[in-house]
């Protein structure tokens, strides 16, 4: 115990300059870091739930990097499938390059030799007579009547029966038609022939009758009449009993029918350039990964959006697909259709790989629309978080930052009142110090 008795006056003043300085030595503190709440002992209510918040804004944060990840990852496959649209669009372009350059491989057989009083050496009528041309005599021969070659004062007849029948197959399509009958000429025969769709006939200078198919497959066409009725004829057509000699063709042609003597040189010379984009196909997509993530390749993408763990968190799993020339139906070309190949000779073949690039188009439409909907829902978490972690971190800031205006007036005033109480404990000592003048 101290054995110093101060008066009542200087231990007042005292204790209010202790009280005065410890509250600006508080004042000081809170000003030099900026938070009115500096630990649990300043406020354990706002000083824990600032911590939390703040915890979890920390963990949101890192998570923003997994997010921007995933978009990265998204993105690149997107940009994948846009390069693949284009090379679907070259390889489009090839196909049609190889359509266009048709004429070189179209079956075709024209009338040569025939056994028939009506056609000699394949010509229909038997030539040119008086002031008509062979042509002329072909297409004015009529297809019934009694056998004979055209004179000058009568046309020719090839000698059919009253109903008349023609069928033309390629491929998978037939054109039949029973509209002939024995009194109709070549011309009409022509006509027919050309109305199919399938295959084109012409009678050239000499009088022989061509027949050439529309597309690449084997070209059958049959000529038969009966005089019971057509649907006889038509059975008869595709027998080796048709009457195809009567206008200049084979009886094969028929049955067996023709195929192409050529190959188109063009399409021949297309073949690599078109393997070659395929293959693009396969690399590009392959080179579409971001950070050892590739959803063209059929890797899984799973994006984390909270803080929380097994069925309280919060994720977006993007499920990716391999994508391959393969795998979209792509074949490559050759020279026959097989499983992996189609025959870039054949026009059908074709057709069939346009519908083919076609419906791959869609496919891939389809899919960068899929994660063009997986980036944006992915972008929409990104700024929300963004956002919630600011939300977070200010909500705590609000509960533990001091009020710098505030502090700094109360340190001012403490301050002042520090004065205050130095000068008060200066007049309590005088008081004390007046009994030294009476020694």
């Amino acid at each position: 115990m101290s054995t110093i008795s101060l008066s009542s006056g200087v231990r007042a003043a005292l204790g209010s300059l202790s009280s005065v300085q410890s509250s600006a030595g508080q004042a000081q503190y809170r000003l030099s870091t900026g938070k009115k709440v500096n630990s649990a002992v300043d406020d354990p209510v706002n000083f824990f739930t600032a911590a939390g918040l703040n915890d979890r804004a920390s963990q949101l944060t890192k998570n923003l990097d997994g997010i921007s990840n995933g978009i990265q990852t998204i993105t690149a496959a997107s940009q994948g499938i846009d390069a693949i649209n284009k090379l679907v669009s070259s390889l489009q372009s090839t196909i049609k390059q190889a359509q266009a350059d048709a004429a070189a491989n179209r079956p075709t057989q024209t009338g040569a030799t025939s056994s028939t009083t009506a056609t000699v050496s394949g010509k229909i009528g038997g030539g040119a007579v008086g002031t008509k041309s062979a042509k002329d005599v072909a297409l004015d021969t009529k297809l019934g009547g009694t056998e004979a070659l055209a004179t000058a004062s009568a046309d020719g007849a090839l000698g059919l029966a009253a109903n008349v029948a023609l069928t033309i197959s390629a491929g998978n399509t037939t054109f039949t038609s029973t509209s002939l009958t024995g009194t109709s000429t070549v011309r009409d025969l022509v006509n027919e022939i050309n109305k199919s769709g399938i295959a084109t006939a012409t009678i050239d200078d000499g009088g022989h009758l061509a027949v050439t198919g529309s597309g690449s497959d084997t070209l059958k066409v049959g000529l038969a009449s009966s005089a019971v009725d057509s649907a006889t004829a038509v059975a008869a057509s595709l027998t080796a009993t048709n009457d195809n000699a009567k206008i200049g063709l084979t009886a094969a042609f028929a049955t067996t029918g023709v195929t192409a003597t050529t190959n188109s040189a063009v399409r021949s010379n297309l073949v690599n350039q078109f393997n070659d984009l395929t293959k693009q196909i396969d690399q590009l997509a392959k080179d579409s990964g971001f950070n050892g993530k590739n959803l063209l390749t059929g890797d899984k993408l799973s994006i984390v959006f909270n803080e929380k763990t097994g069925s309280n968190q919060s994720k977006l799993d993007v499920q990716g697909s391999t994508v391959t020339s393969a795998n979209l139906g792509i074949l490559q070309a050759g020279s026959s259709d097989t499983t992996t190949s189609f025959d870039i000779q054949n026009d059908t073949s074709l057709s069939n790989a346009a519908d083919t690039l076609t419906n791959v188009l869609t496919t891939l439409r389809s899919t960068s629309s899929s994660l063009g909907a997986s980036l944006s829902t992915v972008q929409t978490r990104q700024d929300f978080t963004k956002n919630l972690s600011n939300t977070l971190t200010a909500g705590a800031d609000n509960l533990v930052t001091a009020d710098t205006n505030q502090e700094a007036a109360n340190l001012l005033a403490l301050q002042t009142r520090q004065q205050l109480s130095q000068t008060a404990l200066s007049l309590s000592n005088q008081a004390d110090q007046a009994i030294l003048r009476l020694f």
